[in-house]
């Protein structure tokens, strides 16, 4: 069973995609921050990460930064509300680029394509 983190500042959305994801099999984790994310990665592993880039006072790509820096193996897929943010270098770091939907079929199939090629 893979474990995913999902790092998202909005709690419906954390919520949603954690009920979403376990219904799919994983295991999850959720954190509204990404001082929050940054401590559970020093502590715990995680198959994937979720990661909103527009949160409350922080940036997803820094985080994204800090995490390819530490943790280059560990496959990020950035899901934000925002389209514009693929033309940003800092987002070609991450494995997969969705954009948010009430419909998640699409970030369940980049979940299971980055996974299995990680395998």
């Amino acid at each position: 069973m893979a474990r995913l983190l999902v790092v998202d500042d909005e709690r419906d959305i954390r919520h949603l995609y954690a009920a979403e994801l376990e219904d799919e099999g994983y295991q999850v984790e959720s954190v509204g921050t990404g001082a929050e994310a940054a401590e559970l990665l020093k502590n715990q592993e995680f198959d994937l990460i979720v990661l909103d880039i527009q949160m409350k006072g922080e940036s997803g790509l820094q985080l994204l930064q800090n995490i390819v820096k530490e943790r280059s193996d560990l496959p990020v897929i950035l899901c934000t509300a925002f389209s514009c943010y693929k033309d940003d270098f800092s987002s070609w770091l991450a494995d997969a680029y969705v954009v948010k939907s009430s419909d998640l079929t699409e970030l369940k199939e980049e979940i299971r394509r980055v996974l299995k090629k990680k395998t």
